[in-house]
């Protein structure tokens, strides 16, 4: 079985899986990162969201193979010791969750978008395109302009 070496959120791992294995599942089951949640396994409901070498990417559609020498990063790995990330505070203030299930990937998503424009749109938050079952649509657009606001 191939081995494939790279960075989860700051620690250098090293893994033995078939080199089309999702990351997704080299995280949750190989690894014990729970962040990243199972959805959809096709790249629709985004609840996955992580960044590889800082870019938002589904870890469902993801082969292991794609990240040999990169760095992940999960939700697990966005704050900075105890000094959440300005998004995670915000999602706090505007208490955005519900069922919380989406918001890891919600959150990685905001993340992602806000390290391309500092001040985004309605339609660059809409184009995040994140499901969130509970619709709390609203107050996540409320926090990522929050978090904008404070980065």
């Amino acid at each position: 079985m191939p081995s494939h070496t790279f960075t989860v959120n700051g620690q250098s791992v090293t893994v033995d899986a078939p080199d089309d294995l999702p990351l997704l599942w080299v995280l949750r089951d190989m690894l014990n990162v729970r962040g990243p949640k199972y959805g959809c396994g096709v790249d629709v409901c985004k609840a996955c969201t992580s960044h590889l070498d800082r870019v938002d990417v589904r870890p469902c559609v993801v082969p292991v193979s794609a990240c040999a020498g990169k760095a992940v990063t999960t939700i697990e790995g966005l704050a900075d010791g105890e000094d959440l990330h300005p998004v995670q505070e915000a999602w706090l203030e505007q208490d955005v969750a519900q069922c919380g299930f989406c918001q890891p990937g919600q959150i990685m998503a905001a993340v992602a978008l806000l390290k391309r424009t500092s001040t985004p749109t309605d339609e660059d938050i809409d184009a995040i395109a994140n499901i969130c079952r509970c619709g709390t649509y609203f107050r996540i657009r409320e926090a990522i302009r929050s978090a904008a606001a404070k980065m």
